[in-house]
């Protein structure tokens, strides 16, 4: 079966997934890994993408990001991927592929998923593994986002800032949420989402974003994918 093109709808947010080769490391060093960082924000700013969150893992990488076009996604992420990867070469005395073919992405719906995808970014490496907790892991944009740093790279998404009518209010409602932590189907339901680039949101969300799009945005009857774009009118 032909592989589904992304689905890119302006305004909305999109959860995005880059992985290294073979799952080999994307990254070898603390330089590499502000590289990367810095790369993704310079070339969301350019292209118009807002990054609302992220976590940097050694074979891969999330991003949560709104795009103000349909281009400015696919732009960024094709930008971000071949100057990192001429800087990893150079630097590392390497040659070759470092991405594992394309880059997963999907589409959220905000009201429904935007906050528990970024508490699921934020607990990656704590599933992993990494750490206890997910304020000790330096990689990952939830520090910035309970007072713990600052980073310039992040664009906070209107739900966030709905937390409450101060920094302090803000910081402890969404450090106490990702503490709470996401339910079994919830988890499922981002991760599923996310490996197959169906639609994340519920039954009404899903149905009209159906119609405006002839690319399939649920698992359903398989069809020929379009390429193709949207707008949020």
């Amino acid at each position: 079966m032909a592989r589904l093109s992304r689905l890119t709808v302006p305004g909305y947010p999109h959860h995005i997934i880059q992985r290294g080769n073979n799952r080999q490391p994307i990254v070898a060093s603390d330089l590499d890994r502000e590289t990367l960082l810095d790369l993704v924000a310079e070339n969301a700013l350019k292209h118009h993408v807002a990054l609302h969150a992220y976590v940097l893992m050694d074979n891969h990488v999330h991003l949560l990001l709104t795009p103000e076009t349909g281009d400015g996604v696919p732009q960024m992420m094709q930008a971000v991927g071949r100057r990192y990867v001429r800087y990893f070469n150079d630097l590392h005395h390497r040659s070759g592929t470092l991405w594992e073919g394309r880059y997963k992405s999907t589409v959220i719906q905000p009201e429904q998923y935007l906050l528990a995808c970024m508490a699921y970014m934020d607990l990656n490496p704590v599933r992993a593994g990494m750490v206890a907790q997910p304020q000790d892991f330096a990689w990952s944009s939830h520090r910035h986002y309970i007072g713990l740093a600052q980073d310039r790279r992040l664009t906070p998404h209107a739900l966030y800032w709905g937390l409450g009518n101060t920094p302090f209010a803000r910081e402890a409602a969404y450090a106490e949420m990702v503490r709470a932590g996401l339910s079994g189907s919830q988890e499922a339901r981002i991760t599923g989402s996310a490996l197959h680039g169906w639609a994340l949101g519920d039954a009404a969300f899903v149905a009209e974003l159906q119609k405006r799009t002839d690319r399939r945005v649920s698992e359903g009857r398989p069809g020929r994918p379009v390429s193709r774009s949207i707008s949020p009118g």
